[in-house]
């Protein structure tokens, strides 16, 4: 038998997620979120676009305030009340310094001890096919700017904004990654409730056509399929950037 990933650390207050879309963070970070609300954590939404571009049916214009409003409803499934967005044109983000700011800035303005953003491999979760550009740019992004928050003299702008620098991010939980190093139990009532979340994006999951799905059983399959990693029934796993040591650093016991 392999063995059993670590538990994701969960002696925190505040978490920030940042996704490219709204939908992103229901494909399974949601029942994370959904425990850590019902633990009384606070968990506030980023998302960089309005995800006009998702339905082919319908123009940019009518699905962007639709898709909005679906992103806020889910949220507000698990314990979310603070969904905030950047308004880059869904389709095209780029890792950009602009980018960067403009996360760092929610960042200092929240001050989030952990970060959740989705992977930006080129390659998909599975490794099956490709990650779309948007995740790829704003995941890295949001790595990024982790760092950037704590650094006064990097978009020294925001202090002009009133926003003092903000190191108090330990790590980056990164879902959907080929290699993850961490998980989440999500067994019974958080993957219930991240499952509601996702079916919120109604409208959104009834355009894809054909590749439409029916929401619980996939959902529930993946999480099924996550929790042997961890030895629970269900379970969202984590690769886990730590922007903080957590303990001595090996040269530090070495040389104790």
């Amino acid at each position: 038998m392999p063995e059993r990933l670590p538990l994701l650390p969960e002696d925190w207050d505040r978490a920030l997620c940042v996704a490219a879309h709204p939908d992103d963070i229901e494909y399974g970070a949601a029942s994370a979120v959904a425990r850590w609300t019902a633990m009384g954590k606070t968990v506030t939404y980023l998302l960089a676009t309005r995800g006009e571009a998702g339905i082919d049916a319908i123009p940019p214009e009518q699905a962007a305030p639709m898709r909005e409003q679906e992103e806020r409803n889910g949220a507000a499934r698990v314990g979310v009340d603070v969904v905030e967005f950047l308004d880059y044109t869904d389709g095209v983000v780029e890792l950009t310094l602009a980018l960067r700011r403009d996360i760092a800035r929610v960042i200092r303005r929240h001050r989030p001890e952990i970060m959740v953003t989705g992977a930006f491999d080129v390659r998909g979760a599975g490794g099956r096919f490709s990650n779309q550009a948007d995740h790829r740019a704003v995941g890295l992004a949001a790595l990024d700017a982790a760092r950037d928050a704590g650094n006064r003299w990097i978009f020294p702008e925001l202090l002009d904004e009133g926003l003092q620098p903000w190191g108090g991010v330990r790590f980056v939980a990164v879902v959907g990654s080929d290699r993850p190093s961490h998980g989440v139990d999500v067994t019974g009532e958080p993957l219930a409730r991240g499952i509601t979340s996702l079916e919120a994006h109604a409208e959104y999951t009834s355009g894809l056509g054909g590749a439409a799905f029916d929401v619980a059983p996939f959902l529930t399959w993946f999480a099924n399929s996550s929790g042997p990693a961890i030895g629970v029934e269900a379970a969202v796993l984590f690769d886990l950037y730590r922007l903080i040591p957590d303990g001595p650093m090996p040269w530090m016991e070495a040389t104790s």
